[in-house]
């Protein structure tokens, strides 16, 4: 309980600084947001993968815990899929989007810091950032490149331009830095290279640059939010918030507890991440492709604001 909170603590007081500086220096903030958005992207959160895979055994991550993150996500995903299709009748870009918002987790902000200091150790957000990186994210992409064709065919016939592939758009968008910072690490874990000490702590530094930056960027970019402000997607954002911070964390828990045999800290790691809120990267990947980005906005923002007491009960039912 005493490591939920602590990392819920450090995860708050630098969304807070991002906060109060979009508030004391409204001139600047848009200005700071472009300046460090790309430094994150292409810099320091490639670094940060490449360091939490090089440094984990993948072995036991590959066997046990990637395998209960993409059940999980395929599981919760579906029932979102499946509720927005034939209960509120939503079409397949929608329903897309909202699914994806509802199983793909803030692991790299938020899981990595509540790891550490709730679980003692990265094993439980490296499986998930695999399973997202590597399968959840590219089905995920390939989905709404399909949805948002027509409307790049049509503005590309409209320019004279031709349209993209489908492979191709997907290609571009999954061979993103975060990624292939991601590949090289598991390489390095797999074939245990090494780096010389003199290339390793500034790619190490740079790492650790990357979760505190992506937490201040992001309480900036809460000044001015209002979720739930479109009547006709609050059933949408409903059902999403709740799939992800209640049905999610319960799949989570009867996956690894009755198929994998999960008990004690690991479990608790298995289920705390579940219950994570959705990862900004989803209202990247929607707005990308052409896709209306109101509902993964709103699923984003409160499922944030509600994820702190949803992992607390987590710990409390299983610390």
């Amino acid at each position: 309980m005493e490591g939920v909170l602590l990392g819920f603590g450090i995860v708050l007081t630098l969304v807070v600084v991002g906060v109060l500086a979009s508030i004391l220096l409204p001139t600047h903030t848009s200005a700071m947001e472009r300046g460090l958005t790309p430094v994150i992207f292409y810099i320091t959160n490639p670094a940060l993968m490449f360091v939490l895979l090089a440094e984990t055994e993948l072995g036991e991550v590959l066997s046990v815990y990637t395998p209960i993150a993409l059940i999980v996500a395929a599981a919760a995903s579906g029932l979102y899929a499946l509720a927005s299709r034939f209960l509120l009748k939503r079409g397949a870009a929608q329903t897309a989007s909202g699914a994806m918002a509802s199983c793909y987790v803030n692991a790299g902000n938020i899981g990595i810091p509540i790891a550490l200091y709730a679980v003692g150790t990265s094993t439980p957000v490296v499986s998930v950032l695999l399973a997202q990186l590597l399968v959840i994210a590219p089905v995920f992409l390939s989905v709404f490149a399909w949805c948002g064709r027509s409307t790049t065919t049509t503005a590309a016939a409209r320019s004279g331009a031709s349209a993209p592939t489908l492979g191709r758009t997907v290609l571009r968008s999954v061979a993103n830095p975060v990624t292939i910072g991601a590949a090289v690490g598991a390489l390095f874990s797999v074939t245990s290279l090494t780096l010389p000490e003199v290339l390793w702590t500034p790619i190490e530094m740079l790492g650790q640059a990357s979760i505190p930056l992506l937490l201040v960027v992001f309480g900036m970019s809460l000044r001015g939010q209002k979720p739930l402000a479109q009547r006709s997607l609050r059933a949408d954002v409903v059902l999403g918030t709740v799939v992800k911070l209640a049905v999610m964390p319960v799949i989570a828990w009867l996956v690894a507890y009755y198929l994998f045999g999960v008990e004690g800290t690991a479990l608790l790691g298995v289920v705390a991440m579940a219950a994570l809120p959705t990862a900004q990267n989803v209202f990247l990947f929607s707005s990308q492709f052409g896709l209306k980005v109101t509902l993964v906005r709103d699923i984003i923002l409160v499922s944030s604001l509600l994820a702190l007491p949803a992992v607390l009960l987590v710990a409390l039912l299983l610390g």
